[in-house]
């Protein structure tokens, strides 16, 4: 896994955080999601469409193309350090995937104010899109870090 640049020891500290957050993050591991990058707001992750993935149109079920999206959002959303959490999200199916097809998922800060956030993330096979996924963050009372107050 890359680490991104920091902005100093509070912002490494928060990557190393989002990173062990999703080492421990028992279902995108089990489905074979890698972290590729993660920085100062952002992470991008990849996963393989398998055939235990597809609905009963022979494409990519939209729960797994959710979830990978997700996955990249809790770890862009949490590279401040302090725990955050999804308090909304929404996805916009632009074409199917296929078994067999690499998805990348870019996820990217869009805005902070107190302890709320939003994130965008682009799910891409190659330069097609295939979903856009929008993520609001809380940052969780109490939690520490710069935005927790």
């Amino acid at each position: 896994m890359a680490q991104g640049s920091g902005t100093g020891p509070e912002r490494d500290s928060g990557i190393g955080a989002a990173q062990a957050m999703f080492a421990a993050d028992k279902a995108s591991n089990a489905l074979g999601i890698d972290l590729l990058h993660i920085g100062d707001g952002v992470a991008v992750a990849r996963m393989v469409v398998t055939a235990s993935m597809l609905n009963g149109h022979g494409t990519a079920h939209g729960g797994y193309l959710f979830l990978l999206a997700d996955t990249a959002f809790a770890c862009a959303c949490n590279t401040d350090g302090a725990p955050t959490v999804a308090a909304a999200a929404d996805i916009d199916f632009v074409a199917p995937a296929h078994e067999g097809d690499a998805l990348l998922a870019t996820a990217k800060e869009r805005a902070r104010f107190g302890r709320s956030g939003i994130y965008d993330v682009r799910v891409l096979r190659g330069d097609e899109l295939i979903a856009e996924f929008r993520g609001r963050s809380r940052t969780l009372r109490g939690a520490g870090g710069k935005e927790a107050s």
